[in-house]
């Protein structure tokens, strides 16, 4: 019943992780003896691994094709994303607020995400070779796409921001590990595609005690202590309307583009949407030492939530329509 709406185990788990960071977060905190931190990273460069060995050429050079629908997506994920976000930066500098308006503006920054971008798009009918190409090139992109933007914001902001450091870091942890993963596709490729599910498990799991990690440095810091039920109710409803925007954003820029229904069914489920995985561990890499990681993945964690739910209706929604449709075609 939950997985009809959108909510898995996983979601359930994450909840878990924050409400076990609130009630003990020692165990999150690094110590001489222990460092959770050493971990994550560890499992942050396999997650990119797994992802570069994944890759599946032959279904990406199947969409190649369809440009006009490519940089619709890519567009919306790194350009439209951050610019409405950014076009809020001047009610929010200066104020208290200011951190978890970054926290936006780094979820607006990630790529789309990649499995359920494609099953949703699977779901409604739409184009499932260009989702699989779009999905795939715009977790490469937002190895680069994310970063930079952060460091423009940041460096505007901080001088604190060290981007040496930062670039070291998604050199080793990330760029290294995917490259491995792409030259190792012809030998454990298929491996890799045979047991998907074990990987996402393994990735799933990491997230998990990122987030758990990220969550207890804030709480012992009290970083959510000025942060009300109230605060928390309007970052929801503002995660429910930066959703609705886009959606309908590129909705009407499909319709000035007269793609036909399967091309927008693409264009909005992998426009809309964003990737937690990659909003992890990009965050264990930007920001996994620094106290504010866990306000950095809260709005990322709420939108994840909101877009699987939203995006499941809608494309049952679809989905039923077009088969209801195809059953009232007159059979030649």
């Amino acid at each position: 019943m939950l997985k009809k709406i959108g909510l898995d185990g996983f979601i359930l788990a994450l909840a878990f992780a924050v409400i076990i960071a609130k009630i003990y977060p020692a165990a999150g905190l690094d110590y001489e003896s222990f460092s959770l931190s050493k971990i994550t990273n560890i499992g942050v460069a396999f997650i990119f691994f797994f992802y570069g060995l994944k890759l599946n050429f032959e279904e990406i050079k199947k969409g190649l094709k369809n440009w006009k629908l490519h940089v619709l997506i890519h567009l919306t994920t790194f350009v439209l994303f951050p610019v409405i976000i950014l076009l809020l930066k001047y009610f929010f500098a200066g104020t208290d607020y200011y951190l978890l308006w970054l926290g936006v503006f780094f979820l607006a920054a990630l790529p789309s995400t990649v499995s359920s971008s494609v099953v949703m798009v699977n779901i409604a009918h739409g184009n499932v070779p260009s989702a699989i190409f779009n999905a795939s090139i715009s977790s490469f992109l937002g190895i680069f796409f994310t970063p930079l933007w952060m460091n423009i914001e940041m460096q505007a902001g901080s001088s604190d921001f060290d981007m040496q450091d930062t670039l070291f870091k998604l050199i080793l942890q990330v760029l290294v590990p995917v490259i491995a993963g792409v030259v190792l596709n012809r030998f454990w490729g298929k491996w890799a595609s045979k047991n998907k599910n074990t990987l996402k498990y393994f990735d799933q799991s990491i997230i998990v005690l990122i987030v758990y990690a990220s969550f207890a440095k804030s709480f012992d810091q009290n970083i959510f202590s000025q942060q009300s039920v109230w605060v928390i109710i309007a970052l929801f409803a503002s995660m429910l309307c930066l959703f609705g925007l886009v959606f309908f954003i590129v909705r009407y820029i499909c319709k000035l583009l007269r793609f036909n229904q399967a091309d927008t069914v693409t264009a909005i489920f992998c426009g809309s949407k964003k990737s937690l995985v990659h909003g992890s561990v990009m965050a264990a890499v930007l920001f996994g030492e620094s106290t504010m990681a866990g306000l950095m993945l809260l709005p990322i964690m709420i939108y994840h939530a909101l877009q699987l739910i939203l995006a499941s209706w809608i494309a049952n929604y679809w989905g039923a329509k077009y088969s209801k449709e195809s059953a009232q075609l007159p059979v030649s």
